[in-house]
């Protein structure tokens, strides 16, 4: 089995390929070809390479398959004793990434 964890947005994802991947938004259109270069662990079979902090050489080449929005979260602000109570929602947008291939040089 062949994955590897991937860093994006200041986050980690693991990457398998053919398998969708949601990260935060990113300034793409769906159909384009974004490259991962961020790879922080790649495990084929039973070697494990780790990167310090980053595997030189090794990339995730993905395709925006869809940018969409997640679950709507309530926030709700609140003064106890002088009448102040504020609503409001956010729908965070993501972009959603089919692996198409893991490439290690």
């Amino acid at each position: 089995m062949k994955y590897c964890v991937v860093e994006a947005g200041g986050k980690q994802y693991r990457a398998e390929e053919g398998k969708m991947l949601t990260v935060d938004l990113l300034p793409a259109e769906i159909g384009d070809d974004v490259v991962l270069n961020n790879v922080v662990l790649f495990v084929d079979g039973d070697s494990v390479t780790v990167g310090t902090p980053y595997i030189k050489g090794a990339s995730v080449i993905t395709t925006v398959d869809d940018q969409i929005k997640g679950k709507k979260i309530l926030v709700f602000k609140y003064k106890p004793r002088i009448n102040y109570r504020k609503r409001s929602g956010h729908r965070q947008k993501y972009t959603r990434l089919l692996v198409d291939s893991i490439v290690m040089e």
